[in-house]
């Protein structure tokens, strides 16, 4: 049964050179219970932006009583009735400014959580890490009606406190927890862009300061003495002189095939492979000597039995067994790569493509290592 009350709006919105007109009226709808529903009948009817499907109504979630027995009822049903004329009135402003976001209530009722994870496919695996934190955060369950700025500064504070994913002991570093900041206001803007957020909390949130942090990298003398020395597991050498030589991660190398070794345009060999980091397609030429450490050409993966546990286990005690003191870990090979690259003269630009930067500012840090190392040799 259909009960029509007597408030109607008749609104008016230009569509180029034609008027098209809309009455917005707040109608009723009773249950067998006695209860009465209010809604709003849009005609003809509008389309919903998310679903793009044709709608009349809107339910707004607003019940009265059919027949009130007291005045106390009297005065709940007048009180529910203005609430509903006057969200009538917002609708009516809403369609003069052709602005549709009301129909989909939905979204702020929706998981974050379901929401991140879809979003997070298309990036690298620290979106991952960054959804896991999270998902501990809210304790598996959050949703954007949540999402406020004194909410977004409580994550920030766990994360400048709290302990690694896969550790029990080890505290997250603080630049880490800088980039996992970034990285979720990063999906904050994402979240405003597609409609999930009302307001653009970015606008309020301060970011997370990193500190300087010391780049270790072998000289020419140490790779070479590296080379070398000897190592109870010959993958693992291979592996590390070839990331010394091609500044690939320790991600990639263990991703690489021999599908990967490709022709270089321009005579010889070449990489081409999607950094798991960055996420970005690479091409990278490579000497006949980094062709060599791979070894025979077959199928699969090129440094079969390499592991991140034998990196882990076994990389360090090789280094002191060849003479080498620094604290040096798998990616400080990467950084080698591009020291050396800057000493022998090769330009910047140059540098940051092969290492696959998205930013030439961050192939400026190994600049400045190559440029103090010089000036310490000058004094």
């Amino acid at each position: 049964m259909y009960i029509s009350t007597e408030k109607k709006s008749k609104t008016f919105s230009q569509t180029e050179s034609n008027m098209v007109a809309v009455k917005v009226t707040l109608r009723k709808r009773e249950y067998p219970s006695g209860r009465v529903a209010l809604y709003l009948d849009f005609y003809p009817a509008i389309r919903n932006p998310r679903t793009m499907q044709m709608t009349r109504r809107e339910y707004l979630g607003i019940y009265i009583m059919k027949s009130p027995r007291t005045a106390a009822d009297r005065r709940n049903n007048a009180t529910k009735l203005k609430q509903a004329e006057a969200i009538r009135a917002q609708r009516e402003i809403s369609l003069i400014n052709e602005q549709y976001g009301f129909l989909d209530k939905s979204k702020g009722q929706m998981s974050v959580l379901e929401y991140f994870y879809s979003v997070l496919q298309g990036h690298d695996k620290k979106w991952r890490i960054v959804y896991e934190h999270f998902n501990i955060f809210v304790k598996g369950k959050c949703t954007f009606d949540e999402i406020t700025v004194d909410f977004c500064n409580k994550f920030r504070e766990y994360l400048s406190t709290t302990k690694r994913i896969k550790s029990d002991t080890l505290k997250l570093s603080q630049n880490s927890a800088a980039g996992y900041w970034s990285t979720f206001r990063a999906f904050l803007a994402i979240a405003f862009k597609e409609g999930y957020l009302t307001e653009n909390v970015n606008d309020y949130l301060d970011k997370l300061d990193t500190q300087e942090t010391k780049r270790e990298y072998l000289t020419m003398e140490e790779l070479t003495t590296l080379a070398k020395s000897e190592c109870d597991f010959p993958v693992l050498k291979n592996a590390s002189i070839f990331s010394c030589l091609t500044g690939l991660r320790l991600s990639d190398i263990l991703q690489l095939e021999w599908s990967h070794i490709q022709d270089y345009p321009g005579g010889g060999k070449c990489i081409r492979i999607k950094t798991e980091k960055t996420d970005t397609e690479a091409t990278i030429p490579i000497s006949d000597q980094a062709l060599e450490l791979c070894g025979t050409p077959s199928e699969g993966r090129i440094f079969k039995g390499l592991t991140r546990q034998m990196v882990n286990s076994r990389l360090k005690p090789w280094l002191k067994s060849a003479g080498i003191d620094k604290y040096i870990t798998f990616h400080c090979f990467r950084h080698t790569y591009a020291t050396l690259l800057i000493a022998g003269g090769t330009d910047i630009y140059t540098v940051s493509k092969m290492l696959t930067h998205k930013n030439v500012s961050t192939t400026q840090i190994y600049a400045d290592l190559v440029n103090e190392k010089k000036k310490a040799a000058a004094e």
